[in-house]
């Protein structure tokens, strides 16, 4: 079973899963606003992605922090804050089972999904 991560009022979130209903994949989606997130499966994301590919620095709330805050990070702190802030995980996080890819390309979606 396919699980997509998010926020439900993404936009990236609805194109994915409009793509992902109109190729009448079943999936879930995980919520990480009110489902909730845990350090174990982050730190997972983490290691398998990349903790860098997995900070979504082009949102408002990575632009939001203070300048000595972006300019320290690490991965200890960034795990800190995208659990603090979900908001900070890149989004989709489309876990197959077999795979975990970040972001929504139809063109990537179509040859992982096909």
């Amino acid at each position: 079973m396919l699980t997509i991560y998010g926020i439900s009022n993404c936009d990236t979130i609805k194109k994915a899963r409009r793509w992902l209903d109109n190729n009448g994949l079943e999936y879930d989606f995980h919520d990480y606003r009110k489902d909730g997130l845990d350090l174990v499966s982050l730190a997972n994301w983490a290691e398998e992605l990349g903790w860098e590919q997995l900070l979504n620095r082009r949102g408002t709330t990575w632009r939001k922090l203070p300048e000595e805050v972006k300019a320290s990070i690490n991965k200890e702190r960034a795990l800190e804050l995208m659990l603090e802030q979900p908001a900070m995980i890149k989004r989709p996080l489309l876990d197959t089972g077999a795979t975990k890819i970040l972001g929504f390309s139809e063109k990537q979606y179509s040859h992982l999904l096909s």
